[in-house]
């Protein structure tokens, strides 16, 4: 690793930093024109112009695309070939502050945070000068700079290199991964085209310390998944002078929250590796306005993410905690109502439990069974909705609601269903031996030249493209997801059969910085432009 290549690294990241490719915005196409042009001023693929090739996504307002460049080598025929792949949109700058202006210029930026008030660990990072500061700093503009750079370096040198190397940088990552699902297209096509052999990909998403004083630097062969189970509550309204003649949905919601929210219970393992605990993202009541009436619906749905569990298994789990939730609820309202009877002189009669819980699937078949065009109204009550912009999470209640109507179904029920983004886990298994041995091996040298103690994981502890290079889940599994899962192929449709015939297995190591996705933000640059390029190279040179 030169300090020239290291220069290049850091001045190829300060430009990507400043363009500022927040999510849902026109910087992600932005962001996608700067790559393409450096990658078009690259003498080889001036030669190669067919090598780079982009993907404008279908029917995107933004005009956003995936950057793909494929680099051949020409020492000998040799089909093996690895990827470079990373995202290239960032999230929002609104936790700045004052600092927004400056979020994206890393030198402006370092000057003002010396002049404010900065946590202690954060000010000495700072003041070290070994950090850098800035939106997309970490997460993971310098990830996909050290690969550009690489790429440029090695295409300089094409004539000694055998193997091939496919660059793929995407957007849409921090939201729903359309960038990378749609990629999945160009990357099997480019398969077939140059006959390739996909050995192994490698993303550069970030990696940081996992707990305070941690100095291991990670390797992550896989991810985890993620499912967003969503629950919908039918309650039944009521004055609030008649609280007790009501069934409150917002308490089923408040009590689904306490029993599922941040619950080891619910942590899925694989190996002794175990996943996060479901997270709520969203909770709240559908009354659309002010009034004296109880809500008649309320809505919650979580984060929760998954090593090896299949969906089937989680609907189970999910419906369990439910029909238990509801059963504890009514058994609290009633202790209430009887306590309120009793120092109010009223005559106390227990409030039936009319609560049903069930699957999105288990609803479709009832209103099927009423409706024979069921499957026409769903189509266009969803395309009516999308035309809307309305939040995918959220076109599923329109549907429930008109279901339930058809099925006649107007008691207080519970509905389960999942909603986007769905991220399919996969790891290195016990088939995969050889690529886990090849690993060990490099991080082993690695070790002796840098000093630097590698732990390898099985998953990536958050979110990530690789989910889409491989999926683990069973056919069963898959099937169970689609029929809970609302009008996937007009919501969220995804290309299982390509992702389970490419299965590309992912590694992630990554640049390594801190508080990704906070206004602290920074990146460790000893690490990430002079040790992770190293590291990458001796991959390139024990799987090509």
């Amino acid at each position: 690793m030169t300090a020239v290549m290291r220069d290049e690294i850091l001045a190829l990241t300060r430009e990507m930093v400043a363009i500022p490719s927040v999510n849902t915005t026109e910087g992600e196409k932005a962001i996608a024109v700067f790559i393409e042009q450096y990658l078009r001023e690259i003498p080889y693929f001036t030669e190669h112009p067919g090598q780079v090739v982009i993907q404008r996504l279908k029917n995107d307002a933004l005009d956003r695309r995936n950057v793909f460049a494929l680099l051949r080598g020409e020492k000998k025929e040799n089909a093996n070939t690895v990827i470079f792949h990373g995202h290239t949109d960032t999230v929002g700058v609104e936790d700045y502050g004052e600092l927004q202006k400056d979020a994206f210029d890393t030198q402006a930026l370092a000057e003002k945070l010396g002049q404010i008030e900065l946590p202690k660990e954060v000010r000495e990072d700072l003041e070290s000068g070994d950090y850098l500061f800035g939106r997309g700093a970490c997460d993971m503009k310098s990830g996909d700079a050290v690969f550009l750079v690489l790429l440029k370096h090695i295409a300089e040198h094409v004539k000694e290199f055998s193997g091939n190397i496919l660059l793929s940088l995407n957007p849409v990552e921090e939201n729903l991964h359309t960038g990378i699902i749609e990629g999945i297209d160009v990357i099997e096509k480019l398969k077939e085209q140059y006959g390739l052999t996909y050995v192994l990909a490698i993303n550069n998403d970030y990696t940081c310390p996992m707990y305070p004083g941690d100095t291991s630097q990670y390797i992550y062969t896989g991810v985890g998944g993620k499912l967003l189970p969503c629950f919908y509550i039918q309650g039944r309204e009521t004055h609030v002078g008649q609280c007790f003649e009501g069934y409150d949905p917002t308490t089923v919601a408040a009590n689904l929250t306490s029993a599922i929210n941040l619950n080891p219970e619910f942590c899925d393992s694989y190996k002794g590796e175990y996943s996060l605990p479901p997270v709520a993202l969203k909770l709240k009541d559908l009354k659309g306005w002010y009034n004296v009436q109880t809500a008649k619906e309320a809505f919650v749905y979580f984060n929760y993410f998954v090593h090896d569990t299949g969906t089937d298994e989680v609907i189970q789990k999910f419906v369990k905690t439910a029909q238990q939730v509801v059963k504890d609820t009514m058994r609290s309202v009633n202790e209430n109502y009887q306590k309120f009877c009793r120092i109010s002189g009223k005559e106390y009669s227990p409030i039936a439990d009319e609560w049903t819980v069930m699957t999105y699937e288990q609803l479709y078949l009832l209103a099927k069974e009423r409706c024979s065009d069921l499957e026409k109204e769903l189509e266009r009550i969803t395309k009516e909705r999308l035309a809307e912009q309305e939040d995918k999470r959220e076109i599923p209640i329109h549907l429930i609601r008109m279901m339930l109507a058809k099925a006649n179904l107007h008691h207080p029920v519970v509905v389960l269903y999942f909603a986007a983004p769905y991220c399919p886990h996969n790891t290195l298994k016990e088939q995969e031996e050889a690529i886990l041995s090849k690993l060990r091996q490099i991080t082993e040298e690695m070790k002796k030249e840098e000093g630097i103690s590698y732990q390898i994981c099985q998953f990536f502890p958050s979110l990530s493209d690789s989910s889409y290079l491989a999926i683990d889940d069973s056919e069963q599994a898959i099937e169970v997801l689609r029929k809970n899962f609302p009008q996937m192929e007009q919501l969220y449709p995804l290309p299982f059969s390509q992702m389970k015939k490419l299965g590309i297995k992912a590694v992630n190591f990554g640049v390594h910085g801190k508080d990704a996705h906070k206004w602290t933000e920074r990146l460790y640059m000893p690490y990430s432009f002079e040790v992770l390029p190293k590291l990458i190279r001796k991959t390139l040179e024990s799987f090509l």
